[in-house]
């Protein structure tokens, strides 16, 4: 229920407001609204009649924005934002149907992107979004419908489908090893890090039952820039078999010892819980249906491997 007309300010009202909250100044607010000192002076005193409740303090030299009135500022820009995402979709799909979803890059690329396509085809009256996060964030804070994740199922309030597992190979640049070297030699050159996964290397010495502990060096916050950094000579990186197969074909790396091993971890698609809006619950139901037909659900066949 939408509360009564008198507690909803007009848009005039709030964008004065949010304005001189940001800026500081009801000259420069009204240099950007394009209005007249004296016109948004106005809609401050409209909003705060409305409202019954003090949002500046007038003092010496200008105005200074209440506690009460900051607060009130945040929710207002809150508000702005979500109705100007709202508009932006309503305008890059008049007919309904828009998704946003929230991606990690490399996975988002090669796994999600493929079947998305073919998801289009099935339902060209879904528009889906795609935007870049590498971390967990709350749902209520965020644009997003959705969201890939991978690891464990660790981010709490959320519905899980899992998509894919995922291999990955340690790889180098073409000059840097004679040759695959042993699980215990690659311990001696230095190992590039993933944000994300700050536990990938000791995991994958592990699963070689070699000890390693402690382990240091440059880290990345992407598999694009560091798949980069290996192929420059920075050291050797660990990337998903689907990233580092294309990047051999292309001779821009080499492996760096034969073993490779399954991450910990899956990739989820996660959405809040509740009940989804009906465009997101034809995604999901088209999502079980691919991820159903393969198994295995990984990337190699994802990508024709």
């Amino acid at each position: 229920m939408i509360a009564p007309r008198r507690f909803l300010p007009s848009m005039s009202s709030l964008l004065a407001f949010e304005a001189v909250e940001r800026l500081g100044s009801a000259t420069t607010a009204a240099e950007e609204l394009s209005l007249t000192h004296s016109a948004v002076s106005r809609q401050l005193k409209v909003l705060e009649g409305q409202l019954g409740v003090p949002l500046f303090r007038r003092e010496r030299h200008g105005m200074a924005v209440t506690p009460a009135g900051q607060d009130y500022a945040q929710a207002v820009r809150d508000s702005l934002r979500g109705l100007s995402r709202a508009s932006l979709k309503l305008r890059a799909n008049p007919s309904g149907g828009s998704l946003n979803l929230a991606i990690l890059p490399a996975f988002g690329m090669h796994w999600l992107a493929p079947r998305l396509r073919a998801f289009a085809g099935d339902h060209p009256e879904i528009t889906v979004n795609l935007s870049t996060r590498l971390a967990p964030f709350e749902f209520d804070r965020e644009p997003f419908d959705a969201a890939i994740h991978f690891g464990q199922r660790d981010w709490h309030g959320v519905n899980y489908l899992e998509l894919s597992r995922e291999r990955v190979v340690p790889v180098c640049a073409p000059g840097l090893l004679p040759g695959p070297a042993t699980p215990e030699a690659l311990l001696d050159l230095p190992l590039l890090h993933l944000e994300s996964r700050p536990s990938g290397w000791e995991e994958w010495f592990a699963a070689q039952d070699t000890r390693a502990d402690g382990l240091r060096g440059m880290l990345f916050d992407q598999f694009a820039t560091m798949a980069e950094a290996a192929a420059l000579g920075f050291g050797v990186a660990l990337l998903p078999d689907y990233m580092a197969r294309a990047e051999i074909a292309r001779n821009r790396l080499v492996r760096a010892a034969e073993a490779d091993t399954e991450a910990a971890g899956r990739y989820y698609l996660v959405w809040p819980q509740g009940t989804p809006r009906p465009a997101l619950q034809v995604l999901v139901k088209w999502l079980e249906i691919q991820v159903s037909v393969d198994p295995g659900h990984d990337l190699d066949a994802a990508a024709g491997r």
